[in-house]
């Protein structure tokens, strides 16, 4: 879908225009909220989130004027500082962007030329460990000199660079004095750390200024990461990160779409996702693939970038196999085998590797399936099992690796177990036996390798 098309009108599945819409109350009021943190992991749908919010306000009556930075794509050119200002000249008339740039001019060039500074000093440094013990005492009374005269131009520099910066800031002030400016960055947790860190002190030390809000969407871990990278473990990462956010707030990764059920956002993405395909909708849109694919998101936490990946190897496998693949007609059992085989090659590849290798790992493949070991079923009242415990229970008759937990020795617990796994195939005449039913996943593992098909 294209930038244009992205609002809450066209599409709010995940019912986050209220999200929005106090976000916007936030930044009209006179509360200091900038910046802003609108956090999410990877794949959350912050991007989207962020252009929707975007056309909101550029659509409504609102004084604030919105400008969208991807810091990624700026990271290459190392200068945050005119990354901004680039921007906000783009949203200015052209009647205000001359005064603007003639106070920007002066900081942009003390910029550059610290940079520069910043370069010479390191290999300067670097050279200096190869001076040769007999020059060290005829270089040490011009080295103080220098420094004396290093230092004496510095604190000149700063006393300069204070001043330019304070002229930049009441040009901004008078140019956002009529219109706010609110400058959403994204991506930042995507950049260098070097220049993720440059964005923040940019943000703080030069855009302090009224009127020019910030709202910065990004991984507030990988930021702290980051910060940590540039200054070392020894710094507390959060503290630093706190002394420039005012507020920060995460973007829920569920919704309540009748007002009082809380559905996971990933789980319902993926639920629409087969409802509109032609291909997995006659054959996934029923309960027992619906609810193996829940379990599988939720166990491993798939996010909203995650769950369209896997949905996209659900069709090329769809697409590979024909009628060996996802039809209407299959068992279930053989159904939800053949989707474990296209999550494991989506998400866990040392476990494709193994199995194509002929290990099949209990331990490792449980967790996949969130089972550290096979259900208490020795209970008469035991409650009905779910598509994970059957799963793990045929991977438990086959592993050759980390057996503990999945083997059931008591013969009456293994004809109870059977009779789950036999009426995991119900409907078949000649349900798999053991040692052909691991077999089922790793054949799809092999068509997505694009190997034979079943």
């Amino acid at each position: 879908m294209s930038k244009e098309l992205l609002s809450f009108e066209t599409r709010d599945e995940f019912q986050r225009k209220p999200i929005a819409e106090k976000v916007i109350r936030l930044l009209e009021s006179d509360t200091q909220v900038s910046p802003m943190i609108i956090d999410g992991s990877w794949g959350t749908g912050k991007t989207e989130f962020c252009q929707k919010l975007i056309h909101l306000i550029e659509s409504s009556e609102s004084s604030l004027k919105p400008v969208y930075i991807d810091a990624f794509k700026a990271d290459h050119t190392n200068e945050p500082l005119m990354t901004v200002l680039s921007a906000i000249l783009k949203l200015l008339p052209e009647t205000k962007r001359p005064s603007l740039m003639e106070a920007a001019l002066p900081v942009a060039k003390f910029g550059l030329k610290t940079t520069l500074k910043a370069g010479v000093s390191w290999v300067l440094k670097q050279d200096a460990a190869d001076v040769a013990d007999g020059l060290e005492e005829d270089l040490k009374i011009a080295g103080d000199q220098a420094v004396n005269y290093a230092v004496e131009s510095l604190l000149t520099e700063h006393v300069e660079a204070e001043e330019k910066i304070e002229t930049l800031k009441q040009a901004l002030a008078e140019v956002s004095k009529d219109s706010p400016i609110v400058i959403f960055i994204d991506e930042m947790d995507r950049c260098r750390p070097s220049f993720a860190v440059a964005m923040l002190e940019s943000i703080k030390h030069v855009f302090d200024v009224d009127n020019v809000q910030f709202v910065l969407v990004t991984n507030s871990s990988q930021l702290r990461a980051s910060i940590n990278h540039c200054y070392g473990n020894a710094v507390e990462a959060h503290r630093y990160l706190d002394k420039f956010i005012a507020f920060s707030f995460r973007l829920p990764d569920s919704f309540k779409p009748n007002g009082y059920t809380t559905i996971s956002a990933s789980k319902h993405h993926m639920r629409d996702l087969i409802a509109n395909s032609t291909s997995l909708a006659p054959r996934l849109n029923k309960e027992a693939p619906l609810d193996f694919l829940d379990q599988l998101i939720s166990v491993n936490q798939l996010s909203l970038r995650e769950v369209e990946t896997f949905f996209q190897h659900l069709e090329i496998y769809q697409s590979l196999t024909n009628e060996g693949g996802l039809t209407e007609r299959l068992l279930h059992g053989y159904c939800l085998l053949r989707i474990f085989g296209v999550f494991l090659f989506c998400f866990k590849p040392t476990v494709c590797e193994q199995l194509l290798r002929g290990i099949v790992d209990a331990k490792e493949i449980g967790a996949v399936l969130g089972k550290p070991q096979l259900a208490d079923i020795s209970q008469e009242d035991y409650l009905r099992l779910d598509h994970g415990d059957v799963i793990a229970a045929i991977v438990g008759t086959e592993a050759n690796e980390n057996r503990e937990g999945f083997y059931v020795e008591d013969q009456e617990l293994a004809k109870k177990w059977n009779g789950y796994i036999q009426s995991f195939f119900s409907g078949g005449s000649f349900p798999p036996e053991v040692g052909e039913r691991v077999k089922i996943a790793i054949s799809a593992i092999n068509a997505l390798q694009l190997g034979e098909n079943e």
